[in-house]
């Protein structure tokens, strides 16, 4: 038989190895289920007198010294952190009181302690509060139920005396469909191992699995394109707050996929419509290289434009880091943009925490932006007042009751923003790429989140519109692409940016649930 070559049945036979060893995988994980975890490491159980001589944990030398009754004190250094498979919301701490997790010092007395977090996680700090549930009481810290996501931490260093160096220390709570565990370590920052011996040699199964496959394909002549590739020229338009995606993305369909070229044009999401309906027209029956992205649903008038759901995005409030303010609730959002309020010594934050003597200056998007639209309708229920000021610094229009300004893109207002004592605008949820000098603004206690958009109590998320011109033919550029953006590495690059795919099983049910 033509098939039987030494090729074939070396193919064939890694397949059955890598099948056997997929069905190995789902075996394994079925009697040992990814469920919700919190480790805990002691990186540092020393006598202060040791701290001291080291300078480690930040001690200053000869404080204890002065203090006779803290003589045999001892210095605890917590690392808890979340090293399950899920991310931890504080509706999954399953115990009854206001605190998620308890830390016991046996025979040991807590005299203080303090709480840091990695660069970045700082928000972290907000949850760590008596209100919350943090105190402290003989040997015994309390701790509120902190959100985490998956692999981050925060650690607690706590002053201690009686008792001894070395004395049992434990972490304990309850959480939905998982545990609190001790973790060890050898040193300070060592992590976990991130394979278990069972998944190491199932790696290493399916790594020769590759290995030999690879090597078939290079030995072979023939050596045929990626799949679904195309050729040809594409434009990518509309939507600013989605460019950063697809700009990801086609770069890599053009490393992928030999002469193929993705430009994108981004604008607003109305313009990214408007342009695509009028260059369909203008082919006279045939599909434009062209698609347009968009925040939200196009408006009606636009028949011959085909949707396609691509992921659930979140929004949220961003504003210059001089107003301290972390949260406000919809209902002074309202006040705020309908120009009730003019300074943010007239706002108070969920908190309580009062806004300081700066007149309030309102960033905004322009007409046609998808993300000023799903602002409007989800969270102020109204249209934004009209501008008042050209360069956002100085306001022309001294009768308007709003000092507000309008830009024709995203990374534009976070600048401005950022630039400008008292601003305030709005943005996309971006991974990392905001810049320095503003920070978000909760609503009602919300915060803007990966976790927030499963959350259909926080009002500004909306899914994000891949627009084509009628049904594109399936060998086309346009399908190509949009295949490459909705499945497989695609679906990677959506996740990184901060958005759920709604081709993912958990995107179909909020994607198909959302109107």
């Amino acid at each position: 038989m033509e098939w039987l070559s030494t090729e074939n049945v070396v193919a064939l036979g890694t397949a059955l190895l890598g099948i056997l060893a997929s069905l190995g995988v789902l075996w394994f994980e079925r009697r040992v289920p990814a469920h919700r975890r919190i480790g805990y490491r002691i990186q540092l159980d020393t006598p202060v007198s040791s701290a001291e001589r080291t300078g480690r944990a930040g001690v200053r030398l000869g404080f204890f010294q002065d203090n006779p009754h803290l003589s045999d004190a001892t210095l605890v250094l917590l690392r808890i952190e979340n090293d399950g498979s899920q991310s931890i919301g504080d509706g999954d701490y399953t115990g009854r009181e206001p605190h998620g997790l308890t830390a016991v010092f046996t025979s040991r007395t807590i005299h203080g302690l303090a709480v840091t977090t990695p660069p970045g996680e700082e928000h972290l700090l907000d949850h760590f509060t008596p209100a919350a549930g943090l105190r402290h009481a003989d040997d015994t810290v309390y701790l509120p139920r902190v959100p985490l996501n998956r692999g981050r931490h925060f650690k607690l260093l706590v002053l201690l005396t009686g008792g001894a160096v070395g004395d049992p220390i434990r972490v304990a709570g309850g959480l939905r469909d998982g545990n609190v565990a001790l973790n060890r370590s050898t040193t300070p920052d060592d992590t976990p191992p991130l394979f278990s011996r069972a998944s190491s040699m199932i790696t290493v199964l399916l790594t020769v699995c590759v290995v030999i496959l690879a090597s078939i394909i290079v030995v072979r002549d023939d050596s045929p394109p990626p799949m679904g590739c195309a050729r040809g020229t594409l434009t990518i338009t509309g939507s600013t707050a989605f460019a950063p995606v697809a700009e990801e993305l086609a770069a890599k369909y053009e490393k992928d996929c030999a002469g193929s070229q993705v430009t994108v044009d981004a604008r607003s999401s109305r313009d990214g419509v408007r342009e695509l309906d009028e260059r369909g027209a203008a082919a006279k029956g045939g599909s434009p290289a062209l698609i347009a992205l968009s925040d939200g649903p196009k408006t009606t008038g636009f028949p011959r434009l085909r949707e396609n759901r691509v992921a659930v995005s979140v929004f949220t409030l961003v504003v210059n880091d001089s107003v301290p303010l972390k949260n406000l609730s919809t209902a002074d959002v309202r006040r705020l943009y309908r120009g009730d309020v003019a300074n943010w010594d007239q706002l108070r934050g969920t908190d309580g925490v009062r806004g300081p003597d700066l007149p309030i200056v309102l960033v905004s998007r322009n007409s046609g932006s998808g993300t000023r639209d799903i602002f409007q309708r989800r969270v102020l229920g109204a249209f934004e007042q009209a501008d008042s000021s050209t360069d956002c610094r100085h306001k022309d229009d001294v009768t308007a009751k709003v000092f507000r300004c309008e830009l024709d893109s995203t990374d534009r207002v976070l600048t401005t923003v950022a630039g400008t004592p008292g601003a305030i605008g709005y943005t996309d949820l971006r991974s990392g790429s905001t810049p320095k000098g503003l920070h978000p603004l909760g609503l009602d206690g919300r915060t803007a989140s990966v976790d927030a958009i499963a959350d259909s109590a926080y009002p500004y998320r909306e899914i994000e519109y891949a627009y084509t011109y009628g049904d594109p033919p399936a060998d086309s550029l346009v399908s190509s692409f949009l295949n490459y953006l909705m499945r497989g590495s695609g679906q990677d690059v959506v996740r990184t940016h901060g958005h759920l795919p709604c081709a993912s099983p958990e995107g179909l049910r909020i994607c198909a649930a959302m109107r």
